[in-house]
């Protein structure tokens, strides 16, 4: 074939496919649009919606308040008041107060710092070690007081739970209970052998008053011990049943619990601050009640190193 007739099969063969490639392009775009594209219109798929503008209710003028109490705050013996400012100027408070018919005397609120126009600050309040047990347990309404740089505010507390109600049956039940016996844990754990799957023991250290003439005779019964989300019974996943009854002027009663971690996880050992805290069932002079009795700092150290070299962490 001479060069002449290559060039000229050549030339054809790109002006079909040109011409073929201009045909797909057209049909194309009388498919999709029904006209030809014009190369200055937007695509449809790269419009965008215009943001709606957030808007803020006004303030409605008003300071409320709540009652919040976290497994932390009640580790720590208090509740925190949070102080909900809905008004359009900020709250600089000198003094926070909290008041119960329940209790003997007004409590004094921590941690004062800015309430922000329409924000919300919980001042901390430290529960009374000794409250008085006499007075009526009937719930009604408690106040909190806000001294701040412009003036006094006086609101309600919403306490749906009634924490300070709740407080109250424990801790004085506690104090009931500490006038008939002294419950404490013993700062060790011993194990019946290293490494993983090791069994502790958990006592508990039951000591009665020494007994006179003029004391008040009690008999106590130790019904029942609940574990914690990571420390438990390593007979019983329910709990321990020791049931053991001492009378004032026993002998100190030293109750050995078998011990094993009902959890391995991380998170076990991040949760909260009760994980050596254990529920005490007990009956004193007839009469059914219940305490949480937490480990020293020492105890506790060594009741979570247990767990820890049981689970195979150590």
């Amino acid at each position: 074939m001479s060069l002449r007739r290559v060039a000229a099969v050549a030339l054809l063969a790109c002006a079909l496919v040109a011409s073929g490639c201009t045909r797909e392009d057209d049909a194309t775009d009388a498919l999709t649009t029904g006209a030809p594209r014009s190369p200055d219109s937007p695509s449809p798929t790269l419009r965008t919606i215009p943001a709606l503008p957030v808007v803020s209710a006004p303030p409605s003028g008003e300071v409320t308040a709540f009652m919040q109490q976290s497994s932390l705050d009640v580790a720590r013996g208090q509740f925190q008041v949070v102080v909900v400012n809905d008004t359009i100027r900020d709250l600089d408070p000198t003094s926070v107060r909290f008041r119960d018919p329940r209790l003997a005397r007004p409590l004094t609120g921590g941690n004062l710092r800015v309430d922000p126009s329409q924000s919300r600050r919980g001042y901390p309040f430290p529960l009374p070690s000794r409250p008085d047990c006499t007075r009526p347990r009937e719930q009604s309404t408690s106040f909190v007081t806000v001294e701040h740089r412009r003036g006094t505010v006086r609101v309600p507390v919403d306490d749906e739970t009634d924490a300070i109600g709740r407080f109250l049956a424990t801790r004085c039940q506690e104090l009931a209970l500490a006038e008939a016996v002294t419950l404490s844990w013993d700062d060790r754990v011993p194990v019946d052998r290293r490494g993983a799957g090791a069994i502790g023991t958990l006592t508990l250290v039951v000591e009665p008053p020494r007994s006179t003439a003029r004391a008040e005779r009690h008999e106590v019964t130790i019904d029942g011990v609940n574990g914690s989300h990571l420390l438990g019974s390593a007979d019983d996943p329910s709990g321990w049943t020791p049931a053991v009854t001492v009378a004032s002027g026993d002998a100190v009663r030293r109750v050995g619990l078998p011990l094993k971690p009902t959890r391995c996880d991380d998170h076990a050992f991040m949760e909260g601050g009760n994980a050596t805290a254990f529920r005490v069932r007990f009956t004193l002079d007839g009469e059914p009640g219940e305490v949480l009795l937490r480990m020293a700092p020492a105890g506790s150290s060594a009741a979570i190193r247990f767990a820890q070299e049981s689970c195979g962490l150590g």
